[in-house]
């Protein structure tokens, strides 16, 4: 069965528009509680939040709905994403829910799910819940309603669990750093972490006042974190998204480091530590650049289909330690079980520290091929490979490229979207030929 509601990172829209209501959201959490309680008594979950003014509402009507069906709910307030999938394993809950649209604006809102493990659900699961958001809501037994309490402390133990992924004789020491909170999650949680391991802190993007999150800020907009690497003089700028599980860095020339480039980055160390074999998962999306410079690392290097989700899937299906996106989610799944952008972040800083270079220094080792990537916005969808004119105009730009690039034409997951991407050696042609393949995508839908 395909799912109606799930996507590929839980259920997002934009609050207010279906789904994405205080209705529906209380019938999800009653959902998840029939197929998390599944008969038995006493089972909990986790439920935490980004910094979104609509998380108090969508936070009340969940705790409603797990109630309902049942299940004790433990509150964590404004948590990073990764946090609560960690809070989860540990407390050794049923499940963890995290009110986030991530890097979105405020105007949307999601839910995800994480299970006792600490990963997120399978498709069979999430089809389960489908299966009872269709059935009539009910509520157990007057004796046997879940009941609410706020979990104490869950910020430090989370920051404990950071500091802790990091070999102990190394710290941040004399390292300058600029912290970009996106206006999210990890505004209580990222500067104390790296502060704590010795660095020299300042941050932006931490006052969040529920409108704010991502608004200019964070891992999609490193503009303000440039300027106050170079303004600040420091020797390096962590740019966080709205939830905590994307990271951006920015070195002290204020050039922008990418996911592929960190990547990268964290796969050499591991192999300078001999903890690192086999295979390194990237998607569709990785660079040409990344895919070359795993090779030279003596590694295999794989693509899987866009979002951490399936990054994640072929991880475990080949046994991978170490993968990631473009995008910033990057996944250490010898430290933890889902992207995250401090974790990943101190990952880079400790190799810093262990060999003195510089982040500058330690990209050089992989050469970024130019990528442009079109979106052309779609009136109703259209099938690309029976489009004739679609088909010859890829071939041509394929024979133009030969084997120093790629093309990549992927349907948006979220948005009415075909995303046109081009990759190559010399920019300008990448430019020209990325625009001709779009306006052909774009006739096509004209048509």
């Amino acid at each position: 069965m395909e799912k109606e509601y799930f996507g590929t990172d839980g259920i997002r829209g934009k609050v207010g528009v279906y789904p994405i209501t205080p209705d529906f959201i209380l019938k999800l959490g009653w959902a998840a509680g029939c197929v998390f309680a599944r008969g038995r008594t006493n089972q909990r979950v986790l439920i935490g939040k980004d910094t979104r003014i609509s998380g108090y509402m969508f936070e009340s009507a969940l705790e409603a709905g797990f109630s309902a069906a049942g299940v004790d709910t433990q509150l964590l307030g404004p948590m990073p994403t990764p946090a609560v999938a960690y809070l989860t394993r540990t407390f050794r809950a049923q499940a963890g829910i995290v009110i986030s649209a991530s890097h979105n604006p405020y105007y949307d809102n999601g839910i995800k799910f994480f299970g006792p493990d600490g990963m997120k659900l399978p498709d069979e699961t999430e089809l389960e819940i489908e299966a009872y958001l269709r059935k009539p809501m009910t509520t157990v037994e007057c004796s046997l309603i879940g009941k609410a309490s706020r979990v104490k402390d869950p910020a430090g133990r989370y920051i404990e669990f950071c500091k802790s992924t990091i070999p102990p004789g190394i710290d941040l020491a004399g390292m300058r750093l600029v912290v970009d909170c996106a206006h999210g999650s990890t505004y209580h949680v990222a500067p104390h972490v790296f502060s704590e391991l010795g660095a020299k802190v300042s941050t932006i993007g931490a006052t969040p006042d529920g409108l704010n999150i991502n608004d200019r800020v964070g891992a999609t907009a490193p503009e303000l974190l440039r300027q106050s690497v170079l303004s600040e003089k420091a020797d390096l700028g962590v740019a966080l998204d709205g939830d905590g599980d994307r990271l951006i860095m920015i070195d002290h020339r204020g050039e922008v480091v990418d996911g592929d480039e960190l990547l990268f980055i964290i796969a050499q160390a591991r192999i300078g530590q001999g903890s690192l074999a086999g295979t390194v998962i990237g998607t569709l999306m990785s660079n040409l650049g990344l895919e070359q410079a795993i090779a030279r690392l003596g590694l295999g290097f794989r693509r899987a289909a866009v979002g951490d989700r399936y990054v994640m899937e072929m991880m475990q299906e080949h046994g991978s330690l170490l993968g990631g996106e473009g995008s910033g989610h990057i996944i250490c799944r010898d430290r933890t079980t889902t992207g995250d952008g401090i974790v990943s972040a101190l990952q880079v800083l400790a190799e810093i520290a262990r060999t003195g270079k510089t982040l500058h220094e330690l990209k050089q080792g992989m050469k970024k091929y130019p990528q442009r990537l079109v979106n052309v916005r779609l009136k109703e969808r259209i099938s690309l490979e029976s489009s004739l004119l679609v088909q010859k105009v890829k071939a041509e730009v394929e024979l133009e490229l030969g084997d120093s690039g790629r093309v990549l034409l992927r349907p948006s997951g979220t948005e009415p979207l075909i995303r046109v991407m081009v990759e190559g050696a010399d920019e300008a042609k990448v430019h020209e030929l990325a625009a001709r393949l779009a306006d052909a995508v774009q006739q096509a839908c004209t048509a």
